[in-house]
């Protein structure tokens, strides 16, 4: 029995390093009209290749005929449903927060509480770092929100299978 429900899949695939890789398989979600909700690449542990993690919505029809799809692309090697298995998936946010001196202690406060970092002090602002799982990054933009968010900018998903797998 198949899960027709729509539900959050990330995707690894692992792709020769070559140009025009990135437009190929973020163009073939784009002609299917599968949404990416994130995307990150950067290099494998094999020279040559690269590791894209896509965060997608489907049933498990629509996370096949992606797979499907994928491999048709003649520099992916492999295609991989990481939400599948037991996975370990990361973010990392960088959020510049307006701080005047008399509300750095608050601020300070929720960066210690989720163990983020300051990593940079402005006059009147703060450059925070937060890393950590989706859920994560969006609590505390969310209680960072009141103090004012000046500037946001966020990785994506990153992410591995669990162990041994």
């Amino acid at each position: 029995m198949t899960n027709t429900t729509q539900t959050k899949h990330t995707i690894a695939i692992l792709v020769n390093d070559q140009p025009g890789v990135l437009q190929r398989v973020s163009g073939l979600f784009g002609r299917r009209g599968f949404n990416i909700e994130s995307i990150t690449v950067g290099q494998s542990e094999e020279q040559g290749l690269s590791r894209m993690v896509i965060v997608t919505s489907g049933d498990d029809k629509t996370i096949e005929q992606i797979e499907k799809q994928l491999y048709k692309i003649i520099d992916v090697i492999k295609v991989v449903d990481l939400s599948a298995n037991p996975m370990v998936g990361r973010e990392l946010a960088l959020i510049k927060v307006k701080s005047e001196p008399a509300a750095r202690p608050e601020i300070m406060g929720l960066v210690e509480t989720f163990r983020a970092a300051v990593v940079d002090i402005g006059t009147h602002s703060l450059m925070v770092q937060v890393v950590g799982d989706t859920e994560k990054i969006d609590a505390m933009i969310e209680l960072l929100t009141p103090y004012g968010i000046r500037e946001l900018s966020r990785t994506g998903v990153t992410a591995m299978v669990r162990g041994n797998v």
